[in-house]
C-alpha cells in the first residue's frame, strides 16, 4: 500500500474517537445531528483540523462544544471576524472552535478544534436540516457518504485546492453509530439501505412512526443510504410555521413561513405522447477517477464501463428525427461529431463504435471548457437542446460551473448523474436545478442504466412552460416568496416553495384561515392549473425547521446574485447575506460559527501540535491518495492547515496541479505513466449481458434483423428461428416481435432500461401494417417458451 504526505508517520495518535449520527425524519424533511467525540491522549496540547462534506442544500443551524462540564454554543459571525477571534483565542491559550463553509462549494466545511489540553476530551455537536429527494419509485432518499473523494482543481482556476487525507476503509481509526427515527402522517411501509440495518421497529400501532439503526461493524466501504417508503403516494402538502417569539415582526424569523410541497399531475392523454424531436447532447466524464469500480462490492464493473453500457441504451432509445452528439472530458475534451448529427442508422453506428473505445484516459476533471463549447453551438430549429452530464462529481470549481449553466438555462435542459460513492451533491443537484432538469445519484447496487433511462423519459415529456404561482389569502395577509421561481415541472416530481407570510391579520388570529395557492402552466400548448388548499394555523413541533430551510434557500439566491454582480454591488449583497445568516442562525459562504471557552482558566501551556484525522477513501488495490499539495486557507488563516476530514456527509476537493488517475489516486508522473498506458491498452472483456447484446443488435429505426446473432442471444439456432417464422411476415417484423417477446418474457425486472426502445420497436412494427401479428406473437411464445400477450407488446 502506497501512502504519501500526511500519513507517513503511521503511529501518530488520532484525536477523533467516534462519530454518532442521529437522523430525525418528519415526512420529507430531515434533521441530522452529528456528535464528534475527541480525546487528546498526548502529553501536549493539540489542534485538530478537519475538512468534511455536507449536502450542498443543507441548512447548517447549530454548532456547539462540550469540554468536561462546560457547554459552549457557537455564534454565527462574519467569516473574517470569526477567524480572527479563533486565532486570538489560540494565541492567548484559550480553547476555541471554528466551523466554516468553503467559498468555492457549499458542500465543503472546515472544522477546527483548538487548544485541546493533554488528557482532555471534547464533544462537538453539529446540526443541519435538509429536504429529502424523491426517487422515481417514490422513495425518499437520505445519504450519509462514507467515502471522501479528492476533487480535481483545473489549472489556472481561481479556486484553491482542498486536499483530502484518506486511508482504506479497514484502517479508519474511529467508529460510527447511526440511528434514524421516521414519522409521517402516512404509514411507513419500509426502510431500505445500502448498509446492514437492524430490523425496522414500529413505534405505534398505525405504523406512522418507526426507528432503525445501523448494524454493528460498519466497514466504511460504502455510503450510508436510506430509502424511506410510505404506504400512500406523495401528496401535495403545506406546513405553516409560527415565527420566533424573540424575533422582530416583519423579519424572516419573526413572521410565519409556509413550506409548500407541490406534486402537479398531468393529464394522461398528454403524458402518453413523447417528443419525437430534440437535440440530445451527452457529456461523459472520462477522467482517471472514472476507472474506479462503481462500488466497493463489485470491483469488476467500473464507472466508465457502466457509462458505456448506458450510452448504448440511450442511443438505441432516441427517437428518429432527433439530433445528437457525445462529448468526453478530462483535462481536455473531445466530441464524436464536429456538430450534432441527425439520428440515423449510419450516425448511430459511428457513435457506438467510438463509445466502445471510450476509456477513462483524459486526465483531470475539467468540465467548464466542454460546457462552453456545447453552449457555443448554434441551435437547430425545432430541436430543443437536452444535455445529459455523467460525472463522478470530483471537480473543484463548482460555483463557476453552475454559474455557466445558469447563464444558459433558457436555451436547454440539463439532466445530471452523480456516479459512484462521494459524488458532489452541490455539483450534481446544482447542474439540474440551474439547468431546469433532473438529478440522479448512482451508488451502492444502483444500476446506472435504469436511472438514466428514467431521466430520458423526463426529457421526452412535453416541456412545461409559462409557470406562475398565485395566492389566495385572507384580507390583510400577503406572501413574499423566498425560494427561486419554479422553472421546471416533471410528472411525479416534487416542487418546493417557501414564502414569508406578513400582515396584521396573522397576529389577530383571524377567523378566516383558509388559503390556497395555484400553480399555472402551459403544457402541450394548453393551459393547466393545480390548486392546493391550506390554512394559516401553525403546525406543532416543527421548531424552526421551515424557517431555516427558507433562510438557506434565500441565502443561496443572494449568493448567486452577488456572483452575477461581481464588481458592482458586492459589499451590499454580502452585507445582506451576513445579516440574514446571523439572524436565522444558518451558515453561509460569508459567515462562520465561532465558539470560545472563556472560562478555561489558565492559558494552555506548550507548543500547539496539529493532528490530522484520515477519512475513508475509495481505493483500488495497492493504491492510495496523496495529499502533498498546497493547503486551502481561503477557509482558514495562514497559520493553520486544513488537512483531513472526519466521516460525515458528502465529497471533498482535490489538489491544484495534481492529476488524478485510476482509483482517484494522485501519483507522480513516473508512477502513473506506465500503469496508465498499460491499462488503457488492455482490451475490454467481451460483453456477456444478454440484454445488452440484444439491444446492441437493434437498428436505429427500432427493428431487428433475422440473423445468427439474434438467434444466439435468444438461445436458438438460425434454423430454429427461420423455421418458426409465419409465412406471410417479413424477416424484420418476425425478428422484432421475437425480440419484444423475449424482453417481456425474460427481462421484466429490467423494464425501466428497455421500455423506450421497445416502444420504438412496437411503433416500427405498427408502421409496417404487417399481417398476422397475433400469429407471430403466438409463434414467438411457442419458440421461446413464453406466455406474452400481444397487447403487452404494445402492438
Amino acid at each position: 500500500m502506497i501512502f504519501c504526505g500526511l500519513l507517513t508517520e503511521r503511529k501518530e495518535p488520532v484525536p477523533l474517537q467516534s462519530v454518532e449520527v442521529e437522523l430525525q425524519v418528519k415526512d420529507h424533511v430531515a434533521t441530522v445531528i452529528s456528535t464528534l467525540n475527541y480525546q487528546n491522549k498526548e502529553d501536549k496540547p493539540v489542534e485538530a483540523v478537519f475538512v468534511f462534506p455536507l449536502p450542498g442544500d443543507a441548512a447548517v443551524c447549530h454548532f456547539s462544544a462540550k469540554i468536561g462540564q462546560t457547554h459552549i454554543v457557537a455564534e454565527l459571525k462574519e467569516k473574517q471576524q470569526a477567524r480572527e477571534e479563533y486565532d486570538d483565542a489560540l494565541s492567548s491559550g484559550k480553547q476555541a472552535f471554528l466551523l466554516e463553509e468553503s467559498e468555492q462549494s457549499p458542500d465543503i466545511f472546515s472544522l477546527s478544534v483548538g487548544s485541546l489540553p493533554p488528557g482532555e476530551s471534547a464533544s462537538i455537536r453539529l446540526e443541519y436540516v435538509i429536504e429529502l429527494a424523491v426517487e422515481a419509485d417514490e422513495a425518499l432518499r437520505f445519504i450519509l457518504p462514507a467515502v471522501l473523494n479528492p476533487r480535481y482543481q483545473p489549472q489556472g482556476s481561481e479556486a484553491p485546492g482542498l486536499p483530502v487525507n484518506s486511508v482504506p476503509a479497514s484502517e479508519v481509526p474511529y467508529s460510527l453509530s447511526f440511528s434514524a427515527r421516521v414519522s409521517s402522517p402516512r404509514p411507513v411501509s419500509k426502510v431500505e439501505s445500502s448498509c446492514s440495518l437492524e430490523p425496522l421497529q414500529f413505534l405505534n400501532s398505525d405504523h406512522t412512526e418507526a426507528a432503525v439503526k445501523l448494524a454493528a461493524g460498519h466497514k466504511f466501504d460504502r455510503d450510508v443510504e436510506l430509502l424511506i417508503y410510505y404506504k400512500d403516494a406523495h401528496q401535495p402538502s403545506a406546513v405553516v410555521e409560527a415565527g420566533q417569539d424573540s424575533a422582530e415582526p416583519g423579519t424572516l424569523m419573526g413572521d410565519p413561513v409556509v413550506m409548500l410541497s407541490l406534486y402537479p399531475e398531468f393529464p394522461e392523454s398528454v403524458m402518453s405522447s413523447r417528443a419525437s424531436c430534440g437535440e440530445f447532447v451527452f457529456l461523459l466524464d472520462r477522467s482517471g477517477s472514472m476507472d474506479c469500480s462503481i462500488n466497493n462490492r463489485n470491483q469488476q464493473e467500473t464507472r466508465i464501463s457502466s457509462a458505456r453500457d448506458t450510452l448504448l441504451l440511450l442511443l438505441k432509445s432516441l427517437p428518429m428525427g432527433c439530433y445528437f452528439n457525445i462529448y468526453g472530458f478530462g483535462s481536455r475534451f473531445d466530441q464524436v461529431f464536429p456538430k450534432s448529427e441527425e439520428y440515423s442508422q449510419e450516425s448511430m453506428e459511428e457513435a457506438l463504435k467510438k463509445v466502445e473505445g471510450m476509456q477513462a484516459d483524459l486526465g483531470g476533471t475539467e468540465i467548464l471548457q466542454p460546457l462552453k463549447q456545447i453552449y457555443s453551438q448554434p441551435f437547430i430549429s425545432n430541436q430543443p437542446r437536452q444535455l445529459f452530464v455523467f460525472t463522478d462529481g470530483e471537480v473543484g470549481n463548482t460555483k463557476e460551473v453552475l454559474d455557466l449553466v445558469r447563464k444558459n438555462a433558457a436555451s436547454h435542459r440539463c439532466f445530471s448523474f452523480g456516479i459512484g460513492e462521494g459524488a458532489s451533491s452541490a455539483l450534481i443537484n446544482g447542474l439540474a436545478q440551474e439547468g431546469r432538469g433532473h438529478a440522479q445519484f448512482i451508488t451502492g447496487s444502483d444500476r446506472m442504466q435504469a436511472k438514466v433511462m428514467q431521466s430520458l423519459k423526463f426529457a421526452l415529456q412535453p416541456v412545461v412552460k409559462d409557470i406562475s404561482v398565485t395566492w389566495d389569502l385572507p384580507e390583510g395577509v400577503s406572501a413574499t416568496v423566498l425560494s427561486p421561481p419554479i422553472t421546471t415541472i416533471f410528472q411525479g416530481q416534487r416542487s418546493l416553495l417557501y414564502a414569508q407570510l406578513r400582515g396584521k391579520a396573522l397576529v389577530k388570529k383571524s377567523s378566516q384561515t383558509d388559503c390556497s395557492v395555484t400553480v399555472n402552466y402551459t403544457l402541450a400548448d394548453h393551459p393547466y392549473k393545480n390548486q392546493m388548499q391550506f390554512d394559516l394555523n401553525p403546525a406543532k413541533d416543527t421548531g424552526l425547521t421551515v424557517h431555516r430551510l427558507a433562510a438557506r434557500s434565500l441565502i443561496r439566491s443572494l449568493e448567486v446574485k452577488e456572483r452575477e454582480n461581481r464588481g458592482k454591488s458586492d459589499e451590499d449583497m454580502k452585507k445582506k447575506v451576513v445579516e440574514l445568516s446571523v439572524q436565522s442562525g444558518v451558515s453561509s459562504g460569508h459567515t462562520a460559527f465561532i465558539a470560545v471557552n472563556k472560562d478555561s482558566g489558565d492559558a494552555v501551556q506548550g507548543p500547539l501540535v496539529r493532528r490530522n484525522v484520515p477519512t475513508p477513501g475509495f481505493f483500488q488495490p495497492m493504491m492510495a491518495m496523496c495529499c502533498s499539495a498546497p493547503m486551502l486557507r481561503s477557509m482558514a488563516t495562514p497559520a493553520l492547515s486544513i488537512v483531513g476530514a472526519p466521516f460525515v456527509f458528502g465529497a471533498v476537493r482535490s489538489l491544484k496541479g495534481v492529476r488524478p488517475l485510476k482509483g482517484g489516486c494522485h501519483l507522480s508522473e513516473e508512477e502513473q505513466s506506465p500503469l496508465g498506458r498499460k491499462e488503457a491498452s488492455e482490451p475490454e472483456p467481451p460483453r456477456r449481458d444478454p440484454l445488452l447484446q440484444l439491444v446492441s443488435l437493434q437498428k436505429a429505426s427500432g427493428c431487428w434483423m433475422l440473423d445468427a446473432a439474434l438467434g444466439s442471444v435468444l438461445g436458438k439456432t438460425s434454423e430454429e428461428v427461420e423455421k418458426s417464422k409465419p409465412e406471410k411476415v417479413s424477416s424484420e417484423v418476425w425478428a422484432t416481435i421475437l425480440a419484444l417477446t423475449w424482453l417481456h418474457g425474460f427481462k421484466m425486472d429490467a423494464k425501466d432500461e428497455w421500455e423506450l426502445l421497445a416502444v420504438k420497436a412496437a411503433s416500427w412494427v405498427q408502421a409496417q401494417n404487417a399481417p398476422c401479428v397475433k400469429e407471430c406473437v403466438d409463434a414467438a411464445n411457442a419458440l421461446l417458451g413464453c406466455r406474452v400477450q400481444k397487447e403487452a407488446l404494445g402492438l
